[in-house]
């Protein structure tokens, strides 16, 4: 049964609602162990003391403030409490917004709010005029020793505190090289936009979040599933330089092109004819190696050249070496 990580009242208006705050996410990470390459054996991190060089128990470690260099201020829970019980109790909605008006990058951990004893009726009341305001709540909340800027907003039956980012803690965008804010500054076609906007179109469908899964993680337990069967379990794969993917090239030759080869549609010569010669501007053609036996075969072609030939064959697809994605260590 999960437990509550913290225990308060939203305080809205003159009315509090006592809650209990549930994490509303579960970590499925690969839980993977550091070893010592030597011989396999778990590596194992340990507290102590950085004077004696002995190990300190959990039940002796407190919280202290470096208020100078190796000078602390040592401050308890309740120290930490008594600073300002009404943060670290309250759930203190400052105002009301529209949820548009929060971009998505400030949004950081969301967590359940259930009510506590005495506390359905008003919970409910502010999750019903939240769903019919269609507004999320912002309010401020201290969690261990943080104080937060959260938003209350309504999920199903729940009302959700989600952590938000200080607007300090967001990066400027000026920073960063990007494309040109509008279409033609960018390059971009109203043909483009119309092509992107149809396969947008084709693509859309209905939000169903259990249709998403981690098949990385799938893959990689399977592949521990196979290392064990095959007794490779001390095995240590090193990375394959000759079967290592290329990374593709950032340049777009034929933008058109692709967007009408993923809407179903086949390119028009024209632009077939455009991307055929950049690409083979762009790779350089390896030499092929003939053996006697091919250069046999090469020397009778050549000699039957005069003769017409009944039937035009279709030549056959050229035979290609499959990519093995390459396996990585995990720290």
């Amino acid at each position: 049964m999960a437990h509550a990580i913290w225990k308060g009242a939203i305080s809205f208006g003159l009315v509090h609602i006592p809650v209990e705050l549930f994490s509303a996410v579960t970590d499925n990470a690969l839980d993977l162990t550091m070893l010592d390459k030597r011989d396999f054996s778990p590596i194992g991190f340990r507290r102590y003391n950085k004077a004696s060089g002995k190990e300190v128990k959990w039940e002796e470690i407190v919280k202290g403030y470096e208020y100078k260099p190796d000078e602390y201020v040592v401050l308890s829970d309740e120290d930490l409490k008594q600073a300002n019980v009404q943060a670290t109790q309250t759930i203190d909605i400052q105002s009301f917004v529209d949820a548009s008006e929060v971009p998505l990058t400030y949004y950081e951990q969301p967590y359940f709010l259930v009510p506590d004893r005495g506390g359905d009726k008003v919970y409910a009341l502010l999750r019903e005029t939240l769903r019919k305001a269609d507004k999320v709540a912002i309010a401020e909340v201290v969690i261990r020793t943080k104080q937060h800027l959260c938003a209350l907003l309504t999920i199903d039956d729940a009302i959700v505190l989600n952590t938000l980012r200080y607007s300090d803690e967001i990066r400027d965008t000026g920073e960063l090289k990007l494309p040109a804010k509008s279409a033609k500054t960018a390059g971009i076609s109203d043909k483009e936009i119309t092509m992107a906007m149809s396969l947008v179109d084709g693509m859309t469908e209905k939000w169903n979040p259990a249709q998403y899964h981690d098949t990385y993680r799938e893959d990689v337990l399977a592949l521990v599933k196979k290392k064990v069967k095959a007794r490779q379990t001390k095995t240590i794969t090193m990375p394959d330089t000759e079967t290592e993917e290329k990374p593709r090239s950032a340049q777009v030759y034929d933008l058109v092109g692709l967007l009408q080869q993923s809407l179903g549609k086949k390119p028009t010569p024209k632009t077939a004819a455009k991307s055929s010669t950049k690409t083979a501007n762009d790779k350089a053609v390896k030499p092929v190696s003939i053996g006697k036996k091919a250069a046999a075969s090469s020397t009778a072609a050549n000699k039957s050249k005069a003769k017409p030939a009944a039937k035009t064959s279709k030549a056959a697809p050229a035979k290609t070496r499959a990519t093995v994605p390459k396996q990585r260590r995990s720290a």
